[in-house]
C-alpha cells in the first residue's frame, strides 16, 4: 500500500510500516507514517494527475516522434489504480477528463467485450499487425465515431484499404492519425473515404496513399501541427501550387514532411520550373521540415514558403543521370527567411550510392543535433561531387559560419578519378573553413584540386584554412607538398595534423632539399607538441 511521509520530528512508533516506507540511516527504527487515505479527494487526484505517464518519454528523435512514438498502451496506466479500493476507482472515472483517461484497442484487445463493460471513454487504436487476416475487434472500434482519439495502423495494403472504408464521416476528437501500408511501387496508392473529416486532428501522418489534397479533412484541421506525406506511387502526385492550397489552411504546423519516392518525368519537372505558383504561405512556427525527392518539385514549394523559427531542414535528393543541374537558388532564400538555422560544422560522407551531408553545431555534436542534412542518392563519386558541389555552390552565402569540414569516404568505395576543378568548386562554397579533415581515401584526389594554375592565387580556395588533419594510416607522401608552399610563401601557414602522431606546421615542411625540410613531419618542435595534445583526437 502507497503512503505519505509526513515531516514531524522522530519518534518511537508502534504503527505498521507500509511496504515502501523511506528508511531512515538506522533500519532498525521505524519512522511515523501514514497512510495515504488520510489525503483528502483534490490531493489524490493531482497526484494521480502527475502519475500519469507522457506520450513521449522525451529522449526520442524527431523521426521517431513522428510515427507515434513507443506502444500506446501505456494508456493503460490507470487500470491497476481502480482496483486498489472503490473510493480510488470513484475519484479516478469521475475525472476521467482531467486525467486524460481512454481504453486502447489492440491486437488481441476483445474489443467488443471491453466497449459493452466499460465506461464510454475516448479510445486508442494501436495495431502493427503482420498477420494474414484482419483482428475484427478493431471494426467496432473504428465505428466509434464520437470516441476515437488517437489511430495507429501499420498493415499491408490489401488490410489497410478494407479498414479505412470505416474511417468514414467525422470524428470530433480524433487527434492522431498514423497510417502506414508497405505497398509496393506497383500497387495503387490507398484512398481516405472522401466525407472523413477530423477538425481537431493534429498530427496526421500517412504513408503509401493519395494526399488528401483539396479534401475536407486537411481543410478543417486548422490546428494541424505534424504533417507527413510520403507517396510512393505516380498515382499519389499532386502539383505543388495545389499542396501550397492546402498547407495555407494549416497556421499552426510545427512539422512538414514530405516525401515522394517516385521518378518524376522529365515533361513534368520542365512544367515545374515554368509554372508560376502564386501561393504563398507563412509558418510562423514551423520547427522542422523535410522533403525527400525531386529537385525541381523542392525548389517549387521551398520558393513559397516562409518560415522565420525553422531549426531543423532535412533534403534528400535523387539522381537522374540525365539532369546535370542542381542549382538551388529558392533554397537558399527559404533558408534565408529563417532566424534559428544555424551550423559551423559540415561532413560529407561519400558511400559507393549515396553521398551523406550533414551540417550541424560543433558544441551540440554530441546530441546529435543535425539543424541540416543534405542526402544525394546517385552512384559514381565523379557525378556525386559534381552534383553537391552545384547544390553548395548555390548555397554559399549561407555556408559562411562553416569553420569545421570533413571529407569522409568509404574505404572500399573505389572509383574513377574525380576532376579536381569539381573538388574546388565544393571547396570554393566554404571559404571561412578553418579546420578541414579528410579521409585518407580521398586525400590524394583533394592535394591534385589544392595545386595551383598558373597564375592563381594560394588563397584562391580555403583562404581562411589554419588546420589541416587526415584520417587513416595511409603514407601520404609528398602530394601535400606544393600546397604547403603555396601556403608558407603567402604568408598564411597551416598545421597538419597526422594519424597518431604529433602536429607539424605545414610551414615547417618544405619541398625536398629545402633548407626548411629537415625534421619535417616529426612533430618535434615544442610548440606542434603541445598544440596536438587534445585537439589531435577531435
Amino acid at each position: 500500500m502507497s503512503y505519505l511521509a509526513p515531516s514531524t520530528s522522530s519518534v518511537q512508533s508502534t504503527e505498521i510500516i507500509a511496504q515502501g516506507a523511506i528508511c531512515g540511516e538506522s533500519q532498525r527504527q521505524s519512522l511515523p507514517t501514514a497512510w495515504i487515505h488520510i489525503l483528502d479527494d483534490y490531493s489524490l487526484i493531482n497526484i494521480f494527475y502527475l502519475y500519469r505517464p507522457p506520450i513521449f518519454d522525451g529522449d526520442e528523435n524527431d523521426d521517431f516522434r513522428t510515427f507515434g512514438g513507443k506502444k500506446w498502451d501505456r494508456e493503460r496506466w490507470w487500470h491497476k489504480l481502480t482496483k486498489v479500493c472503490q473510493r480510488w476507482r470513484n475519484l479516478i472515472l469521475g475525472s476521467s477528463n482531467y486525467l486524460g483517461l481512454c481504453l486502447v484497442c489492440k491486437w488481441g484487445t476483445p474489443v467488443a467485450d471491453m466497449l459493452a463493460h466499460s465506461p464510454p471513454l475516448p479510445l486508442v487504436i494501436d495495431y502493427f499487425d503482420t498477420t494474414a487476416r484482419i483482428d475484427e475487434g478493431i471494426i467496432p472500434a473504428l465505428e466509434q465515431l464520437h470516441r476515437v482519439r488517437r489511430v495507429r495502423l501499420y498493415m499491408e495494403a490489401p488490410k489497410l484499404q478494407k479498414l479505412i472504408m470505416d474511417i468514414d464521416g467525422e470524428y470530433p476528437v480524433l487527434e492522431y492519425l498514423i497510417l502506414v501500408t508497405s505497398a509496393e511501387y506497383e500497387s495503387p496508392a490507398l484512398k481516405l473515404p472522401e466525407a472523413f473529416e477530423a477538425p481537431h486532428l493534429r498530427h496526421l501522418l500517412l504513408i503509401g496513399f493519395v494526399p488528401p489534397i483539396g479534401s475536407r479533412l486537411l481543410m478543417t484541421a486548422v490546428g494541424m501541427v505534424t504533417l507527413g506525406l510520403y507517396m510512393q506511387n505516380p498515382s499519389a502526385y499532386f502539383q505543388p501550387d495545389i499542396l501550397l492550397g492546402c498547407l495555407s489552411f494549416m497556421p499552426q504546423l510545427e512539422t512538414l514532411l514530405i516525401t515522394i519516392l517516385f521518378p518524376i518525368s522529365d515533361h513534368v519537372e520542365r512544367q515545374l520550373l515554368d509554372t508560376p505558383i502564386t501561393t504563398r504561405v507563412t509558418f510562423p512556427n514551423l520547427y522542422w521540415f523535410q522533403f525527400h525527392g525531386s529537385g525541381a518539385y523542392m525548389e517549387a514549394v521551398v520558393h513559397q514558403i516562409t518560415a522565420p523559427r525553422l531549426e531543423k531542414l532535412n533534403i534528400l535528393l535523387f539522381s537522374h543521370f540525365n539532369r546535370l543541374t542542381l542549382s538551388v537558388p529558392h533554397l537558399l532564400q527559404f533558408m534565408n527567411t529563417t532566424k534559428n538555422l544555424r551550423f559551423d560544422s559540415a561532413t560529407f560522407e561519400f558511400s559507393l550510392y549515396r553521398v551523406f551531408v550533414r551540417l550541424y553545431l560543433r558544441e551540440e555534436a554530441e546530441v546529435y543535433t543535425l539543424p541540416m542534412t543534405v542526402i544525394y542518392l546517385g552512384p559514381l563519386r565523379m557525378l556525386q561531387v559534381s552534383s553537391v558541389a552545384q547544390i553548395f555552390n548555390s548555397l554559399s552565402q549561407k555556408l559562411s559560419t562553416v569553420e569545421n569540414l570533413s571529407l569522409e569516404c568509404e574505404a572500399s568505395f573505389e572509383v574513377p578519378e574525380v576532376d579536381p576543378a569539381e573538388w574546388r568548386k565544393l571547396l570554393r562554397s566554404f571559404r571561412c573553413v578553418k579546420t578541414l579533415s579528410v579521409d585518407s581515401w580521398l586525400v590524394e584526389e583533394v592535394a591534385r584540386c589544392l595545386e595551383l594554375d598558373d597564375g592563381e592565387h594560394p588563397l584562391e580556395v580555403l583562404p581562411e584554412l589554419q588546420e589541416l588533419k587526415y584520417t587513416g594510416g595511409d603514407d601520404i607522401g609528398d602530394v601535400l607538398t606544393p600546397f604547403i608552399d603555396a601556403r608558407q610563401n603567402a604568408g598564411r601557414p597551416v598545421a597538419l595534423f597526422l594519424p597518431r602522431t604529433s602536429v607539424t606546421p605545414l610551414s615547417r615542411i618544405s619541398s625536398p632539399g629545402s633548407s626548411e625540410s629537415s625534421g619535417a613531419m616529426t612533430g618535434s618542435s615544442e610548440a606542434g607538441s603541445s598544440e596536438a595534445g587534445s585537439d589531435l583526437d577531435t
